[in-house]
């Protein structure tokens, strides 16, 4: 079984959405505008693409990324070369720019991660990521938690009515800026 890790930069109250500058968040780049730049806080983002063995998305990041990221050669040639999965009840065909292929559910993802193969790595995807989540499939939590509140926007973590989910801490380290890496398990 492969593990899927879901990884996130979150607000210190778990909003996830437009960290990198993304129209229609009133705080959008709040990753880059918040806090002085630190490398050593970004060691993980290379870590993580040096051992996934494949890359999940929900449609809206995938639409996204599909223009960006493959001209990104340097940045994300380890996530351009592998496979890369979308799900989407939607989406009717692949970006031919960045080719995925299309999952329909929650249950395709959980035949994926069953199957053999690298880390599963979600990048993005708040939907998604609560759904994995809230379907029980989330074996490990990539994140990196800056030092502000943004009070509203898509949040990491679900808000429904759901048991209790034991994490194990298994790595964190803080920045000179104030960003916390926090990686955590999922105890089943």
């Amino acid at each position: 079984m492969r593990t899927l890790i879901v990884t996130a930069f979150v607000s210190v109250d778990g909003v996830m959405e437009a960290p990198g500058g993304e129209a229609g968040h009133r705080s959008s780049g709040w990753t880059m505008n918040t806090v002085p730049m630190d490398e050593a806080a970004y060691e993980i983002k290379a870590r993580e693409q040096e051992e996934a063995g494949a890359l999940l998305l929900g449609r809206r990041s995938y639409e996204a990324f599909a223009p960006v990221w493959p001209s990104m050669t340097e940045e994300f040639a380890g996530y351009n070369a592998m496979p890369r999965y979308v799900l989407s009840t939607t989406l009717t065909t692949e970006d031919e720019r960045w080719p995925a292929t299309i999952l329909r559910s929650v249950d395709d993802v959980a035949e994926l991660r069953d199957g053999e193969g690298g880390p599963i790595s979600v990048h993005g995807s708040a939907t998604l990521g609560r759904s994995l989540s809230e379907a029980g499939l989330v074996d490990r939590y990539h994140l990196l938690v800056f030092p502000v509140l943004l009070g509203a926007g898509k949040r990491l973590f679900s808000d429904a009515d759901q048991e209790l989910t034991r994490l194990a801490l298994v790595e964190h380290e803080v920045y000179s800026n104030g960003v916390q890496k926090q990686v955590f398990d999922v105890v089943r």
